[in-house]
């Protein structure tokens, strides 16, 4: 069956078709909480073209209520005939959610940690580059025991900009070194560098509060950002772009 995933965050959607385990296609398009049920329709349909007619499942996890309104709507009334799940409390994923308030946990990272269990099996630590940065932990019974979030990287490059009299928006590349010579560079390597530290600390520390050995432990990098640091971070064993998509997949073949 080919299958339309949807991951709505707070900056972007990702969107991808499953043929089975394989991501055939996948886009990112701006999350615009303006946007309509009719115009989030106009867009997915002209992304999917002539493959509209082979898509028998949709699966959508959000973490913007308002325009995961607009998507309910739009599904009931654009792909009606077609059996859609969203990931939200109820929904059966298969991973048990041991923090003090199940329900407050995003959907998105309860089927990240879900698609790292399966796949790598636990323990595990899934790392995701988006509009935040979160960390996600699976312990070695495949339990999602809770995680951590940090500002993502665009965002804080976006408030050194706008906060800082003498700072400017940069590009968000990795600069000639640590020791930056120019103010530009000086930006980038706090962003690249100082994000890759901080990466390697706080996962050090989740394994050892774990109480694992730390190569036992996967270490999955995801989120659209997560390129810039792969080189960076020494920390990764899998580098897994599409865990978010192939979570979505897995929690619609559970509630099918």
């Amino acid at each position: 069956m080919t299958l339309l995933a949807a991951d709505i965050g707070n900056s972007h959607t990702s969107l991808g078709l499953l043929d089975g385990d394989e991501v055939t296609d996948d886009w990112r398009v701006a999350t615009d909480e303006r946007r309509t049920a009719d115009e989030w329709a106009v867009l997915v349909r002209g992304l999917l073209g002539d493959r509209d007619a082979d898509v028998d499942g949709v699966a959508v996890c959000a973490t913007v209520p308002a325009v995961l309104h607009e998507w309910r709507d739009m599904l009931a009334r654009h792909f009606g005939d077609v059996r859609a799940v969203v990931v939200e409390p109820g929904v059966r994923t298969g991973i048990p959610v041991l923090t003090d308030h199940p329900r407050e946990v995003g959907a998105d990272r309860i089927v990240n940690s879900l698609a790292a269990a399966t796949l790598h099996g636990g323990p595990a630590i899934v790392v995701d580059f988006g509009t935040a940065t979160t960390f996600d932990v699976v312990n070695a019974r495949g339990q999602y025991v809770g995680g951590a979030i940090c500002a993502g990287i665009e965002i804080s490059l976006d408030a050194l900009g706008r906060r800082g009299a003498q700072l400017r928006k940069v590009e968000l590349v990795r600069p000639r070194s640590v020791i930056a010579r120019n103010t530009v560079e000086a930006l980038q390597s706090g962003m690249i560098f100082g994000v890759a530290a901080q990466v390697e600390g706080l996962v050090a520390r989740m394994v050892a509060e774990l109480g694992e050995d730390p190569g036992d432990v996967a270490v999955i990098a995801t989120g659209h950002l997560a390129p810039l640091l792969l080189d960076d971070c020494h920390c990764f064993t899998v580098h897994a772009p599409w865990l978010t998509l192939q979570g979505l997949r897995m929690v619609f073949e559970r509630n099918s």
